[in-house]
């Protein structure tokens, strides 16, 4: 196997190949151009063949000269992307986000996309935890929590989602009765911290009984409908949670009940990023949207 050539070689290739001319190849690299007429000559020496036609005015590219100059750029651009996309968002500010993995995975992340595109020099780092009381250390920029706002950071943002709703598979709806009465014999899926949803909506809907006892429970509203997607029982899913899933079909709201949030999610703010201007900016683009 034939050892590669030096890459400087090549590169006062590639140059010259693009421009036709050793002169303007030194240009582009800051090169004299007895350097870059030197380097080529190396390289043809290393390859055992001529790679260019010197012509009384500029060069002109042979037909194996050509035909190595196509890979050679390719493999430069390669060069220039890759370092590009691994290393410029060095360069970005960061601000780091943490909220809860229903919130991220169905609300946020197919979001973010719209935020890159409108502030690429803004690099967004999205983290999750099914719970969370405070903001320790540098780690966490904002995050966005669900409760009451009994919190002990100083500054906090309501993010209201839709009112929450029965959901379930399909196939499940079609064992459930007319009215919600029949929910007496159904299986139901609890979300963890939302447990008195169930008594909250008979009450609201005027359903006499006991409480319905849970069939599964489940620590996040994406668990939950993980869980119904399979084919069974029923939850009480906000339908910003459950947008995506009703509108293609996966899961459906076989009663029309509507049963606001228990509580806020809000956007809470680390104590001490006061003047932060990319810290700002993505508050106020979270706040306007729509979820």
């Amino acid at each position: 196997m034939r050892r590669l050539p030096h890459v400087t070689w090549l590169r006062s290739f590639e140059a010259a190949a693009r421009h036709s001319s050793f002169s303007a190849a030194a240009d582009e690299l800051s090169l004299t151009p007895a350097a870059v007429s030197q380097q080529i000559r190396l390289l043809e020496q290393h390859l055992g063949i001529p790679l260019f036609t010197r012509l009384a005015k500029g060069v002109q590219l042979t037909d194996l000269g050509l035909a190595y100059a196509i890979p050679v750029r390719k493999s430069f651009l390669e060069m220039q992307s890759a370092t590009n996309g691994l290393f410029r968002v060095q360069g970005k500010s960061v601000v780091r986000v943490r909220c809860s993995i229903s919130f991220a995975a169905l609300i946020l992340a197919p979001l973010l996309h719209d935020f890159a595109r409108l502030h690429p020099e803004i690099a967004v780092e999205l983290s999750t935890a099914v719970w969370s009381d405070r903001i320790d250390g540098s780690n966490v920029d904002l995050d966005i929590r669900y409760g009451e706002g009994d919190w002990p950071e100083q500054t906090m943002h309501p993010m209201p989602v839709a009112d929450a709703t029965i959901v379930c598979h399909p196939d499940y709806a079609g064992q459930l009765g007319p009215d919600l009465a029949s929910l007496a014999e159904a299986d139901i899926v609890h979300v963890v911290g939302s447990e008195t949803d169930w008594d909250r909506l008979f009450v609201q809907c005027g359903v006499e009984g006991p409480r319905i006892d849970h069939w599964m429970k489940a620590d996040s509203s994406l668990i939950a409908m993980q869980i119904l997607a399979g084919g069974h029982g029923c939850a009480i899913i906000s339908r910003s949670f459950a947008r995506h899933a009703l509108a293609d079909g996966r899961l459906v709201a076989p009663f029309r009940v509507n049963l606001p949030m228990g509580a806020n999610f809000m956007l809470v703010e680390r104590d001490d990023l006061r003047g932060r201007r990319d810290v700002r900016t993505l508050i106020d683009w979270l706040l306007v949207q729509k979820i």
